[in-house]
């Protein structure tokens, strides 16, 4: 007899102006499982999710806790049912505690009197799920990986029999990640019926014992693991195969289009965040940068977008130097920047896809008329670059803040790619992407490399780096510690130089 669920879903409807979220949607959790919900950037799973745990009211549908019907107003009402949410942008406060963010705002310790006790709880909580962590540590002391866990551990504290995890190894290394999986599979162990939110396919075969897969806001598919493979589930998530090139574009490299000469430049603690680096990038050629994060991508992408000024050297795109002048003189001098936080640096959250689409061409005609801006002419532009760029429930006239993360990547790929730039800056341009997002970027950079267009690729993604690009160079320390030939490059060459080996021995 089939165990009845802890939570069901059933014909769950939700509508946002112009948009159906989520369509006649049914979901079953069970206690002991890890329930992977699976689905494009845009599919409908965090929408589904923000319904369940009362952040949403849902236009149609029931949700049913132990087999009762319940409503929820508010997201307190859900975890009082028992149903916890870790979101993929934490809900931290920088300046308390650890134990001070897991106790905030419950209902005990209810005074202060009752901290130490709630220490202990704390303390208590994080050894029986193996989830170390200081409870005097300060939040912003933390790495990203500890942070989850304080979040992880705030909803357990509040008795979360149903735990949902939003994209939680978006933003951990490898290593951390592979902690975050045993974690999630100790919780399941111990009765909790858990949520993965993800588009990482392998991901969905590692951890998850069932699959539910949306497309377009509805269901798409139901599987076990066991029974289905990574190609299968991706035909599922996008309605066709997918297929991700596994080597770079074949070609001799033209001119030389960027060119960096013993450039140093200070990171923003002052220290030296980029040591002597000269490289070459010629025309029709993508150059890959591995690294550690913190060993000088940040401040490599920088210098050469105009971003950071360099202590020395020189940064010649084409025959003009851009190094020490404004982020505007390497944009004239035909630089495009793809950076590394899409919302934050690539577009303005607040503004429209028109008005982020022209934030490169309003000085210039057709866009610009004298003083003013042609605002029919944004818009056309607009329409032009969500159309050829497969922009999904975007608007010219609505707020890019609306849209999920592969499609800002899409619209911000085609502003920068939209005036055939000479130099392209790609920072991690596929971090946080479905297995369809990364397809059309990896193809719109190769379309680029195709049309002539230097790119610089700086990835920590090193099946990224050697599926793009050839040559490929390693960053550590702020040195360039070695650079190596597609066709020479392994995984743990690459590793060492990583880790502070000189290219000979290395090699």
């Amino acid at each position: 007899m089939t165990q009845a669920p802890l939570v069901e879903l059933r014909g769950i409807v939700k509508r946002f102006p112009g948009l159906v979220a989520n369509d006649h949607v049914n979901l079953a959790l069970h206690a002991g499982e890890v329930h992977a919900l699976l689905g494009e950037n845009g599919a409908g799973k965090t929408t589904l999710m923000n319904v369940l745990t009362g952040l949403y009211r849902p236009d149609g549908g029931e949700i049913l806790v132990g087999g009762r019907a319940v409503t929820f107003r508010s997201p307190r009402q859900a975890i009082d049912a028992g149903i916890g949410m870790v979101h993929q942008h934490f809900k931290l406060v920088d300046s308390l505690t650890v134990a001070e963010n897991v106790l905030l705002g419950w209902h005990t310790p209810r005074h202060w009197l009752g901290r130490r006790a709630g220490v202990r709880q704390v303390e208590e909580l994080a050894k029986t799920y193996r989830m170390p962590v200081h409870t005097d540590a300060r939040i912003w002391q933390l790495s990203v990986g500890e942070q989850q866990r304080v979040e992880i551990l705030k909803a357990l504290y509040r008795g979360a029999g149903v735990l949902i995890l939003d994209e939680p190894t978006a933003v951990l290394t490898p290593q951390e990640a592979d902690d975050m999986y045993a974690i999630v599979r100790g919780m399941a162990d111990e009765g909790k019926a858990i949520v993965f939110i993800t588009h990482k396919l392998d991901e969905v075969l590692a951890v998850a014992d069932r699959i539910t897969v949306l497309r377009g806001g509805k269901n798409a598919g139901d599987a076990v693991r066991g029974e289905v493979d990574a190609r299968a589930l991706a035909r599922m998530m996008v309605g066709r195969d997918v297929v991700l090139s596994d080597t770079p574009l074949s070609r001799p490299p033209g001119e030389p289009l960027l060119r960096l000469e013993g450039v140093s430049a200070r990171n923003d603690r002052g220290l030296p965040g980029l040591v002597g680096v000269s490289l070459e990038v010629g025309a029709g050629q993508i150059f890959g940068i591995a690294g550690v994060a913190g060993n000088g991508q940040r401040e490599l992408a920088e210098v050469v977008t105009g971003l950071r000024p360099v202590t020395e050297g020189a940064i010649r795109v084409g025959d003009a130097n851009v190094a020490n002048r404004s982020a505007r003189a390497a944009i004239e001098a035909g630089v495009a920047h793809i950076p590394e936080d899409r919302l934050g640096q690539g577009l303005v959250p607040g503004m429209t896809a028109a008005e982020n689409a022209i934030l490169k061409a309003y000085r210039r005609p057709p866009v610009a008329k004298g003083l003013f801006i042609d605002l029919g002419e944004a818009r056309r532009l607009a329409e032009r670059m969500l159309v050829e760029f497969e922009v999904r429930g975007a608007s010219p006239t609505a707020p890019v803040r609306l849209l999920s993360g592969g499609n800002l990547q899409r619209l911000l790929l085609a502003r920068e790619t939209a005036e055939n730039p000479k130099v392209i800056v790609a920072v991690h341009p596929t971090r946080g992407l479905d297995v369809a997002g990364t397809e059309a970027v990896r193809q719109a950079l190769q379309a680029q490399q195709e049309a002539g267009a230097a790119i610089l690729l700086i990835s920590e993604d090193l099946d990224e780096i050697l599926a793009l690009s050839d040559p490929v160079g390693v960053l550590h320390g702020g040195r360039l510690a070695g650079v190596l030939a597609r066709a020479e490059c392994r995984i743990e060459e690459l590793g060492l130089l990583m880790g502070g080996a000189e290219a000979e021995s290395a090699a």
